[in-house]
């Protein structure tokens, strides 16, 4: 995945030495495996121990807990329109849209969700601006796939990205290690659910995002 512009740059707007853009990615990825596994309350030293730097290095980066939240949920936004972007050049749409889904799963955008509802303004201008990224790139995934014929017709991006969150959010009262093979195995079965030609006819209307946004899990896409 790239970096993110917002990434490389400090609280003050001047940009980062690359080393520490490095330790910045560390401790991002350390706060998302976190947050997902404990909840936003995870303890903050416990992530720096596991980006592999010091407490004064992240409070140098997030001075406190709501400022880490937001940029790992932006950033995490911003990888996933990143490459939604980049798989729109993918000649097999079918096979765009599933790397799509399982990058998403592997960036753990949907057990993300708790941290913006609850901790998170949604109409914060940056957050906003990245989420309307992933729905324009995303949405492209899924037209496309509609187009060729290799996505049945009955589905909406906010059928996909519902789905999403549910499958890849760990179960409740589980610390399992094994639980991303899972989630692979469970997202093979429901993107094999959504090719063209269906197997049955869907009840009700395809989901999109203004759907999701009306309910508070929505708001984390």
């Amino acid at each position: 995945m790239t970096v993110p512009a917002h990434a490389t740059r400090g609280t003050g707007g001047t940009r980062l030495r690359a080393d520490a853009v490095r330790n910045r990615e560390r401790i991002v990825d350390a706060a998302r495996e976190a947050f997902v596994h404990y909840g936003p309350e995870a303890p903050l030293d416990e992530i720096a121990r596991d980006a592999g730097v010091g407490n004064a290095t992240l409070y140098r980066h997030f001075p406190d807990r709501g400022t880490l939240i937001h940029h790992v949920v932006r950033t995490v936004t911003e990888r996933i329109a990143d490459r939604a972007a980049a798989l729109a050049a993918e000649p097999d749409t079918f096979e765009a849209l599933r790397r799509f889904v399982f990058d998403a799963a592997e960036e753990r955008i949907g057990a993300l969700c708790p941290l913006l509802t609850d901790h998170l303004d949604p109409d914060d201008p940056a957050l906003r601006a990245a989420r309307d990224r992933l729905e324009t790139a995303a949405s492209h995934l899924l037209e496309r796939a509609q187009r060729a014929g290799t996505l049945r017709p009955d589905v909406g991006l906010g059928d996909l990205m519902l789905a999403l969150s549910q499958l890849a959010r760990p179960l409740p009262g589980t610390n399992c290690p094994e639980i991303r093979g899972f989630v692979h195995r469970h997202l093979q079965i429901f993107l094999d659910g959504l090719r063209a030609p269906a197997g049955s006819r869907l009840t009700g209307a395809p989901a999109t995002f203004d759907d999701l946004r009306s309910a508070a899990c929505g708001r984390a896409t």
